[in-house]
């Protein structure tokens, strides 16, 4: 399996992961009353982890490979899409997260934001990952 291909998988189960934490995940957190506020969020928070890091390892490591490549315009393109998605976790989704021991609608308002602009970058750099392929291939 070439770097390409195994950046394009990763970015696949990114975006994968990353759907179904916008679509599923979030909004049952964002339901939950004040009373279960804590309790829920730190269940969240220690169930997810070990998932974020298989993802975000896959993402980083196939990416850094990709990179030593030198890939086609495409694959520049995917690894700027994935770049996005972990820089929303890192500087808005994350710090949102550490703020977040209570309740607070506006903050819970703000993850659920960034969560849908990092979801964009994981769908759209799986996209991009398999134009990248396609366009090699052919």
């Amino acid at each position: 399996m070439n770097a390409l291909v195994a950046f394009a998988l990763a970015s696949a189960l990114h975006a994968g992961f990353q759907a179904t934490v916008t679509v599923l995940v979030y909004p049952a957190l964002a339901d939950r009353r004040d009373d279960e506020w804590q309790a829920a969020h730190a269940r969240h928070s220690r169930a997810i982890a070990p998932m974020v890091a298989v993802v975000y390892s896959a993402l980083v490591i196939s990416g850094a490979l990709l990179v030593l490549t030198g890939p086609e315009p495409a694959g520049w393109l995917a690894l700027t899409a994935a770049a996005g998605a972990l820089s929303v976790t890192a500087f808005a989704a994350a710090p949102t997260h550490g703020r977040l021991t209570e309740r607070d609608d506006a903050l819970v308002a703000r993850l659920v934001l960034v969560d849908r602009w990092r979801c964009a970058f994981a769908v759209g750099g799986a996209l991009l990952a398999a134009v990248a392929v396609v366009t090699r291939a052919g």
